[in-house]
């Protein structure tokens, strides 16, 4: 255009001839011609006038051509809507252009020509073509909006969550309390109930409750969310790290809702989270079903016939809340989680494991297999499962300092003083399971009276130890009788001897 301009200076005010002006301006003789006859015919005189800029001079002396009237132009916008749904092609839809006007319509490259024109001259998100059914696009608004909580005064300011459908722009809005991983999760449950359906991808910011390590090439999806993405069929594809483009749908969708929804309830106050999002709800019908500016259609009528249609279904059993944590056991073969212990089995003492965390249970994984579970509350601090402890403690968990009195009782008053003598002055009663143990497995290899009389003198000889009955038992002590005590002894008993002097010596 500035060569127009300046074709028409150096004829004009300098009064140089066609072959110098081409000369200075790099054109050809012809064009410099055209130029200057386009101009006579159009009635431009030097100086030009001040309202005539380049623009203006360019479009009045080359007029836009007008398609020929045999040609029916076609609707682009709703060829480009139709592009959105999977398996639709370019050349159908030509296909089915031709069928409506016959002679009237473009040849396919001509179709496909005005339809990328038409396309370029739209807003550069135009450009951005989704699949029916295909992306739903997640953020939060920037803006909060305060509650007040009636009884101490108290303002909380609650998040607003936003999803979009990229195919129809069909758009869910609530507010919750946070961004935290349970609200992040409630949120997407409510999300797919209200759009009845579930997509192939989920495209969310990079948010902790989302992305535990944002990265370009291969970003690491918090396990909760991707267990929820499991459950529901569908994947997640995080916007790349400061990359709004890749989330322009949910821009978009952001700033319509801070306008058209919390710019309406700026004046308003609301004592609880339900009675904010049931203001929200009600906006969001109006928001969905107004028409785009200069069409008829709307994000509720797209929604209608192309997302809706191409959804997945939503599955049968709802999804679970779950939290992923890590965890390793110690020497105990017990992990600790939230102040609790649960037991592993004792295998596993020292590795890293993979705990699921929900309500009402507590699942332990090793290598992608279940290796515990137990219930997430009660009453005791310890949950211990017999088969996780090793064999040796198993034998010790079964009895009690009860059990093992009644046990020797119904033996004989000897066991029953070895026992006692066990469990007596210990900083706690297991500390004497072993010696009582080794007594019950003594039991089992010699008859209930040997042992009956070994415990007997055992005591009688103040050794009552686990290892001095068993060697009472090996060389057979228990089969000769008790020694007598000194106060039950006879002294006229004893043999004469000259040094006995006997009792009247003292007289």
């Amino acid at each position: 255009m500035r060569q127009i301009t300046e074709v028409l200076r150096l004829k004009y005010e300098a009064g140089l001839s066609h072959e110098r002006i081409a000369r200075a301006c790099g054109l050809s003789k012809g064009v410099v011609g055209k130029y200057v006859t386009l101009a006579q015919v159009q009635g431009v005189t030097w100086p030009l006038p001040k309202d005539l800029d380049e623009v203006r001079l360019y479009a009045l002396l080359f007029p836009a051509k007008a398609p020929p009237s045999r040609f029916a132009e076609p609707d682009y916008f709703p060829v480009h809507q139709e592009l959105k749904t999977k398996g639709v092609t370019l050349q159908l839809l030509w296909a089915e252009y031709v069928e409506r006007h016959g002679d009237k319509a473009y040849r396919y490259s001509q179709y496909c020509h005005h339809y990328r024109l038409w396309r370029g001259r739209q807003r550069r998100s135009m450009r951005q073509v989704h699949r029916a059914g295909e992306k739903i696009f997640i953020d939060y608004c920037g803006p909060t909006v305060p509650v007040v909580d009636r009884s101490t005064g108290e303002v909380r300011k609650a998040q607003v969550f936003v999803a979009v459908l990229g195919a129809s722009s069909y758009t869910f809005a609530e507010a919750t309390w946070s961004q935290s991983l349970p609200d992040w999760i409630a949120s997407h449950q409510r999300m797919f109930m209200f759009f009845g359906g579930v997509p192939e991808l989920l495209v969310p910011d990079n948010l902790k409750a989302a992305v535990t390590k944002a990265d370009r090439y291969s970003p690491t999806i918090n396990e909760t969310y991707a267990e929820l993405a499991c459950h529901y069929q569908t994947a997640v594809l995080p916007a790349r790290p400061y990359k709004p483009k890749d989330k322009a749908k949910a821009e978009t969708s952001v700033l319509l809702v801070e306008r058209w929804i919390l710019a309406r309830l700026r004046h308003q106050m609301f004592f609880s989270l339900a009675e904010l999002n049931a203001a929200i709800a009600a906006l969001l019908p109006a928001l969905n079903q107004r028409p785009f500016q200069g069409r008829t259609e709307s994000r509720h009528s797209l929604f209608d016939a192309l997302d809706r249609p191409a959804l997945r279904p939503l599955p049968v059993a709802p999804y679970t809340y779950a939290e992923w944590r890590k965890a390793r056991p110690g020497i105990d073969y017990h992990i600790e989680i939230d102040k609790r212990l649960y037991s592993v089995p004792h295998a596993l003492v020292g590795l890293v494991l993979d705990v699921r965390v929900t309500d009402i249970a507590l699942e332990v994984m090793h290598k992608g297999q279940r290796v515990a579970l137990h219930p997430r509350h009660g009453k005791s601090r310890f949950v211990t499962v017999t088969e996780h402890m090793p064999k040796a403690h198993q034998a010790h968990k079964d009895w009690s300092p009860q059990r093992f009195l009644n046990w020797a009782k119904d033996i004989g008053p000897g066991t029953l003083g070895v026992v006692q003598s066990q469990l007596k002055d210990r900083p706690h009663p297991e500390h004497g399971y072993r010696a009582c143990l080794g007594l019950l497995n003594l039991s089992r290899r010699y008859s209930r009276e040997r042992l009956e009389q070994a415990c007997a003198r055992a005591l009688s000889i103040n050794s009552a130890s686990y290892q001095s009955i068993t060697s009472i038992l090996k060389q057979g002590l228990d089969q000769f009788p008790l020694p007598l005590a000194d106060d039950e002894r006879d002294l006229t008993d004893l043999p004469a001897h000259t040094n006995v002097r006997g009792p009247h010596y003292y007289h």
